[in-house]
């Protein structure tokens, strides 16, 4: 089954969005103008970041056109949209009907989770903690958010490889471009960027920070071995 794995209470486990495998960026915007999502998108793409996530805050039927402007935009192109801070079934549906091509979540919510994977959905739940980690990749999570990373740090995350070293992690929050490195170089498959990648109104400025941030995820990444 392409793009699936089977190996959560039997069922298929979408796997990660290519990319995020690739590129290592998942670009995080909140508030997001509908009237400016194209602009930001195309800078991003342009950066080499392929995954953009647009958050599902109030009011909701914002997020929700934007998401809608994005998917429409980015339509044969490898930048994937999805949907994030996504708390219920309900805003799960609209989201995906809008286009998001991917979940991520601040929370465990095993129910929301495995309702995504049913559906062949790529899903990220948030995790604080091991319980909450192992909570969610039981339910079919794609891989897991560590959530708050700034407050978590690298080393928490090279602590979690230990006993989860098949259990891909995605740090995200408060991560900054002096920051990649290390949670890269501590196992995970790639980090979610906020504000300090998308904040700012100068298409050329993210850019300039999403090639610095896609380039420092493929240098700290492990070379492969040869043979």
């Amino acid at each position: 089954m392409r793009g699936h794995e089977i190996d959560f209470a039997g069922r298929a486990r979408p796997a990660i969005p290519a990319g995020i495998l690739e590129g290592g960026v998942v670009a995080i915007a909140r508030h997001l103008a509908a009237s400016r999502v194209e602009a930001i998108a195309d800078a991003l793409l342009e950066g080499g970041v392929l995954a953009f996530e647009l958050t599902l805050n109030e009011p909701q039927a914002d997020a929700l056109r934007a998401i809608e402007a994005a998917a429409r935009h980015v339509t044969g192109t490898p930048l994937r949209i999805g949907a994030g801070t996504v708390l219920t079934h309900e805003a799960a549906r609209r989201a995906t009907d809008a286009g998001a091509t991917f979940l991520v979540m601040p929370h465990t919510d095993p129910g929301l989770v495995t309702w995504a994977a049913d559906q062949g959905i790529p899903v990220f739940p948030g995790a604080a903690t091991p319980t909450e980690v192992l909570a969610g990749w039981q339910a079919g999570a794609a891989a897991v958010k560590v959530f708050p990373a700034s407050t978590l740090g690298p080393t928490f995350v090279r602590e979690l490889r230990g006993p989860f070293p098949d259990i891909p992690l995605l740090p995200s929050g408060g991560i900054t471009l002096a920051d990649v490195a290390a949670f890269i170089r501590a196992g995970a498959v790639g980090i979610g960027m906020g504000s300090w990648l998308t904040a700012d109104r100068d298409a050329t400025a993210i850019t300039s920070k999403a090639r610095h941030v896609t380039t420092a995820v493929q240098e700290a990444r492990p070379t492969p071995r040869a043979g």
